[in-house]
């Protein structure tokens, strides 16, 4: 139905636009009397074959929301009732920001994938905080950024506001540096303002009394050479783990007519390349680290893929777009086939 009428009604609008739509209708349906027990028994697996425990924290199952799709942490448990197992909110900015100007997000059809340069567009980290007080058993990841007018050298005081603000309302946290659609932002990957980034957040984390798992999201543009530090990084900081991987800003084999806009590109051209960093990155650590695997997941075969490569966890986004949200139940219905 998804697919048949659904999404071909939904891609003939704006993208940004039916994202809106989409948000202010599910939010509308969940107020209807049933309709979460409904939406539940349709999409939700309960079954301890699915369960697993990763940097602490047990998961229900072990497939997640990515970060940008509930920016702003406003459909969080409506989202949850689909089968997710974690959601990751954000990326949060310390001030609320509009982000860069539309048209931003563009759908590659024939391509199966897309591009996106919205550059953190969010109400500010306190807004969503006053939402995500309301939390009642949503696992959730926060994932933090900086704001845009911030210059690179005072980065770190943005993420520091964005972790104390989150610490007691998220189950863990990601630290995005590997946006394309914040000027400079990738500049933060390099291995000495990234190891001091990280230290800095790790000993703030540090002096709570029960820390919280810190994860680093990083691009699929990466060399080998920039893995390998990525890998030293992890170790050296002492954070919990990694998340594989952001958008690209790769544009090989694309056909659709957007292929050339500027941004980020996700979807299924990422699949190949997201597997092979996580590969790369279980391999040459020895699977020292969780990792979570995101990036062109468009099937159950490639979130088992992502698994088998050394991912703890998987997590969609474009793919949710495309295929519709029983992709979340065949992702975990096969993980449970081949659990026998």
């Amino acid at each position: 139905m998804y697919q048949k009428i659904i999404r071909p009604l939904l891609f003939n609008i704006d993208p940004e636009k039916v994202h809106y739509f989409t948000f202010s209708a599910l939010r509308k349906i969940f107020l209807l009397p049933g309709s979460q027990k409904l939406v539940r028994k349709q999409f939700v697996i309960e079954d301890r074959r699915l369960e697993k425990e990763v940097f602490g924290i047990k998961f229900p199952n072990p497939v997640g929301l990515a970060a940008g799709f509930d920016k702003d942490a406003k459909l969080y448990k409506e989202l949850s009732n689909f089968g997710f197992g974690f959601v990751e909110i954000g990326t949060l900015t310390p001030k609320p920001q509009p982000g860069n100007e539309k048209k931003r997000l563009f759908r590659l059809r024939e391509d199966k994938a897309i591009i996106n340069r919205m550059g953190f567009n969010n109400g500010g980290v306190a807004e969503a905080v006053g939402r995500l007080k309301k939390n009642t058993g949503v696992l959730i990841g926060g994932n933090i950024g900086k704001n845009k007018i911030t210059p690179n050298e005072n980065a770190v005081d943005d993420y520091l506001i964005c972790f104390n603000a989150l610490f007691e309302h998220v189950n863990y946290f990601v630290v995005n540096v590997s946006s394309p659609n914040t000027p400079n932002l990738r500049e933060l990957q390099d291995k000495e303002p990234l190891t001091a980034l990280l230290n800095t957040l790790q000993q703030e984390n540090l002096k709570r009394p029960t820390s919280k798992p810190i994860l680093l999201k990083i691009a699929p543009d990466l060399t080998d050479a920039q893995l390998l530090d990525i890998i030293e990084i992890v170790k050296e900081t002492g954070i919990a783990g990694v998340i594989a991987t952001n958008t690209t800003i790769s544009r090989d084999g694309l056909t659709s007519e957007d292929r050339n806009e500027v941004g980020g590109l996700s979807g299924k051209p990422l699949t190949k390349r997201a597997t092979e960093v996580i590969r790369f990155l279980s391999e040459k650590s020895n699977k020292a680290f969780p990792i979570i695997g995101v990036g062109g997941i468009m099937t159950p075969e490639d979130a088992i893929e992502k698994l088998e490569a050394g991912a703890s966890l998987v997590q969609l986004y474009t793919g949710f777009i495309y295929e519709g949200p029983h992709l979340v139940k065949r992702i975990n219905e096969e993980i449970i086939k081949r659990a026998k």
